[in-house]
């Protein structure tokens, strides 16, 4: 059977206070609403629509950058989440099949537990709703069940008897349902509530009506957590970090100081890889096994082969590709770079926009200067190449195989292989003068004070 998502992605947010839409809040490096949609595609939704609403257009552009397959409907008035769901009637008039209802300011719905709900449905029930026991049930709906365990209606706490509200057993709000049943509900659903809302909890209600069944199955309650303020933002982020720092380490990899490590929602990581502590990774970092990441280095967008070896204080930005045993060291920043195997950058460098041949050292304080106010330029490092320290390579430039740098050198054409590239300034050698200066800054810095 087929299955699309719609995620509901139209509310403001206002106890975030902030301008930017709730949903683009971000969570381990990336968007509210892009792990929701994560979370479509692990159950491989033939469509997604996404429901904007505030922010339409901010909303709708970090959507299609992160799938631009992704469908887009428009709630004008906020008048409710059945009233949104409507919205998706039109991207979805042709679709056959089942469809959920995601949230996007809740993240960390899983798709196994999708996948379970869509199960459930098999089973012959018309809507199947995903619930949690509350530790603390609050304020959320109610899901309240016959003797025989099957889902009999949903009550909204605004509307919930004092009994009713004793249950603990609560409403996440995902919903799963046959499509051409879904839209031909919503139909049917009023605004006679306390909030003068359209609800699509009503739909269960009005499924049992109709003589339908409907069920409800049960997933962890931090899977629903829902984000509505600042406090609720750090809270998911430690719940994300907690999960993800066990996950790897029940992976294989060795955290020494796990709590200081920070991962991000599509971080990738091998076995027998060791973080140090205070490590920070950004958005699409892979790293293959027996991999070692130093004390207080930050990586995003880049590949780290095996054996390689990165940091401490090291910063590893996109494009950044380090082939098998590579080593980065202490202050140095690569982007855009490839660095051959065995190739090692150890000390306060910067290597940007080139190409690093296998076994070459590049000495302390080399810079790749590769911008020059409009354009980006290459180098090209060959293999076994030596780059003394402290030199200055003027792209886009050349340095061939086996060839060498001599310190404090400025090289601004191209090296042949073999070749020794010397680009320093004559040293002259002033006899006396240094003192004769420093005597005469001295008697004038005490002229100052006197006057």
């Amino acid at each position: 059977m087929s299955v699309s998502v719609i995620i509901l992605a139209a509310g403001m947010g206002s106890r975030m206070k902030s301008e930017a839409p709730k949903v683009l809040h971000r969570i381990a490096g990336a968007p509210m609403l892009v792990h929701a949609m994560r979370t479509a595609s692990g159950i491989d939704a033939q469509r997604t629509v996404i429901v904007t609403g505030h922010g339409a257009d901010l909303v709708a552009n970090v959507a299609t950058d992160y799938d631009e397959n992704v469908l887009i409907a428009h709630q004008e008035a906020q008048n409710g989440t059945g009233h949104a769901v409507q919205q998706a009637a039109t991207p979805l008039h042709d679709f056959v099949g089942d469809v959920i209802v995601l949230y996007g300011d809740t993240p960390f719905v899983q798709p196994e537990t999708l996948q379970a709900m869509l199960d459930k449905k098999t089973e012959g029930h018309g809507v199947v709703v995903l619930g949690f026991h509350a530790a603390d049930p609050a304020k959320y709906g109610r899901l309240i069940t016959s003797n025989s365990g099957l889902l009999d209606k949903i009550v909204e706490y605004k509307d919930a008897t004092k009994a009713q509200r004793d249950i603990d057993f609560c409403n996440s709000g995902v919903i799963c349902a046959d499509a051409k049943l879904l839209f031909d509900l919503l139909d049917d659903v009023t605004n006679d509530n306390a909030s003068g809302e359209y609800y699509l909890t009503d739909v269960v209600g009005l499924a049992r009506a109709r003589g339908l069944s409907c069920a409800a199955i049960a997933c962890d309650e931090t899977e629903t957590m829902g984000i509505n303020s600042r406090n609720d933002l750090a809270v998911a982020e430690v719940a994300f970090q907690t999960k993800a720092r066990r996950d790897a380490m029940e992976g294989g990899v060795t955290l020494t100081a796990a709590d200081t490590v920070w991962f991000a929602y599509d971080t990738i990581i091998g076995r027998d890889v060791i973080i140090e502590p205070n490590v920070v990774f950004g958005p699409d970092v892979t790293i293959e096994n027996n991999a070692t990441i130093r004390a207080f280095t930050h990586l995003e967008g880049c590949h780290i082969s095996k054996d390689a070896v990165v940091g401490p204080y090291a910063r590893l930005r996109p494009g950044a590709e380090l082939a098998n045993g590579a080593k980065v060291g202490n202050f140095v920043e690569i982007k855009a770079a490839q660095i051959g195997e065995g190739a090692k950058v150890n000390h306060l460098s910067y290597i940007g926009d080139a190409d690093i041949g296998a076994d070459t050292n590049i000495g302390a304080g080399t810079i790749t200067c590769n911008y020059d106010g409009v354009f980006k330029h290459k180098t090209e490092i060959g293999e076994r190449a030596f780059i003394g320290s402290n030199t200055m390579l003027i792209a886009p430039l050349r340095i061939g195989d086996d060839a060498m740098t001599a310190s404090g050198s400025v090289v601004t054409t191209d090296v042949p292989d073999a070749a020794l590239a010397l680009g320093r300034a004559r040293q002259k050698n002033k006899p006396g003068l240094a003192l004769r200066m420093m005597n005469k800054l001295r008697a004038a810095k005490a002229a100052l004070k006197k006057g």
